[in-house]
């Protein structure tokens, strides 16, 4: 009798388990595990992709767009998909890779590195003989990679910190005359000068871009004044909000030349606004000079097989008779901006993985334990934003936007007034549908990255002190909870 008692609990755990559904009441869990990358949802299956998808790549925009925004929008995600050449487009002299795509397409277009083959791998290996190789920290199942030196190549002590590009296009079709040798990185990598980041997810960019200065301020004011834990006991360590503040905002010293306001995207919240971070990406990833970023990073004359900057706005379509030729007027960068302005952010799962209890008592564990303080669950957009679709909407981004000491996942990089050892709390929403974790992809276990917010230091540490006086029971909800976004 026992032992047939003991064969139905092991059967029913493993049934529970299998199934996706936390373990009831009254079971023990041996261990706590990440449930791993949730399935991406196919609309076809479903009755079908959204009214407002784009017909070509099938990325669903914010709802309540006007008839011209859902134009922009989907020439912005053809152009975001499109794979760019030398002499059609000015690819290069150096590049990551050929297309904003090839970095952002998972779990769809604008996400971050794929599941899967990786197509920098794949690009490389493409390259012929004595041309390029595969860079050392490429591998083929990914993640997508891009590479930063701590300090100069020329031995003077200073610190770099800028991008330096994987691949030149010399072997590359449309490039004949162009020699340039690619970075030794497996040089830098033996001095310690190498450091890698990841492609950061695009979807909700606009409903971020659109939070007022002063919301993201008194938030952070908000959490620093903010007690958690069981006992109210633990504080996290006032963020740092990477702006300048020339005139107007609580009086701060202007630290630097940009207009004072608070940036928000990228690693380390480098950037203000997705046309200069559009602008930015198309010269440094792609090789594309532009009217934002309008210099070539090389410019070799033998290797330049485009006018420059290379991509230009086109007023002379405005007078086009056809209506599709009229979006041509505006350039390449203001449509990268108007995708990923529009671009819906993520739908969380309501139930998987786990069951909805597992999630609704994950969240409740995300608070209590202060994930919630520099994740902050939701910020709202301004109430008087000249897009319609995007005014006085809830954001469910699970970041404050501000930038936090990390110590040992420090870089070393300093980005505005994001010193080195500084990230912007990464926002949360579409986390289920992440391969890879932290500035790096270090890691595709979410407990690995959990864990290594600790050290010293690090604003995390009381956080992560209460995360590992949790039940196995209440880490599995917590883990459940989050791939749930």
């Amino acid at each position: 009798m026992i032992f047939v008692l003991r064969r139905w609990l092991i059967h029913s755990v493993f049934v529970w388990s299998i199934l996706g559904a936390a373990v009831p009441p009254g079971f023990a869990q041996s261990s706590v595990r990440d449930p791993g990358v949730r399935p991406v949802v196919n609309w076809n299956r479903i009755g079908g992709w959204p009214s407002n998808a784009c017909p070509n790549n099938l990325v669903v925009p914010v709802p309540g767009l006007t008839s011209s925004e859902q134009k922009i929008f989907c020439a912005g995600a053809d152009e975001f998909a499109k794979e760019d050449k030398v002499k059609e487009d000015g690819l290069g002299p150096t590049m990551n890779f050929t297309s904003c795509l090839g970095c952002h397409q998972y779990p769809r277009s604008g996400g971050s590195s794929p599941l899967g083959k990786n197509p920098q791998y794949e690009f490389a290996k493409s390259y012929p003989p004595g041309t390029n190789v595969v860079p050392p920290f490429v591998r083929p199942d990914g993640p997508i990679m891009i590479a930063r030196f701590k300090k100069h190549l020329d031995g003077d002590g200073k610190d770099d910190g800028g991008v330096h590009a994987l691949f030149t296009i010399t072997g590359l079709d449309g490039a004949d005359g162009c020699i340039l040798k690619q970075q030794d990185f497996a040089k830098e990598i033996a001095r310690d000068n190498l450091i890698n980041r990841i492609p950061t997810p695009t979807f909700g960019a606009g409903l971020i871009e659109q939070i007022e200065d002063k919301t993201i301020v008194d938030n952070v004011e908000r959490q620093a004044a903010r007690a958690f834990g069981d006992n109210k006991t633990a504080f996290i360590s006032r963020a740092r909000l990477n702006l300048v503040q020339p005139f107007h905002t609580h009086g701060s010293e202007n630290r630097n030349g940009n207009d004072g306001t608070i940036a928000r995207f990228g690693w380390k919240a480098q950037n203000k606004s997705l046309l200069v971070f559009a602008g930015e990406a198309y010269n440094v990833e792609i090789g594309i000079s532009n009217e934002v970023f309008p210099t070539e990073r090389e410019e070799k004359t033998e290797c330049q097989f485009h006018t420059v900057p290379n991509d230009t706005s086109h007023p002379e379509n405005l007078d086009d008779p056809a209506p599709e030729k009229r979006l041509d007027a505006f350039s390449d960068v203001e449509k990268f901006a108007a995708f990923m302005r529009f671009l819906a952010p993520p739908e969380p799962s309501t139930a998987f993985p786990g069951g909805a209890e597992s999630i609704r008592l994950g969240a409740q564990v995300f608070d209590r334990v202060g994930c919630s303080t520099c994740h902050t669950p939701e910020l709202r957009t301004s109430p008087i934003s000249s897009i319609p679709a995007l005014r006085d909407k809830p954001v469910r981004l699970y970041s404050d936007l501000a930038l936090h000491d990390m110590g040992k996942l420090g870089d070393g990089i300093t980005q505005g007034l994001a010193n080195g050892n500084e990230f912007r709390s990464a926002p949360l929403w579409g986390l289920g549908q992440r391969v890879f974790f932290l500035h790096d992809g270090r890691t595709r276990d979410l407990v690995e990255a959990i864990e290594q917010h600790e050290s010293s230091g690090s604003d995390a540490n009381q956080v992560i002190g209460l995360y590992k006086g949790l039940s196995n029971q209440e880490k599995q909800n917590l883990l459940n909870f989050l791939r749930s976004l």
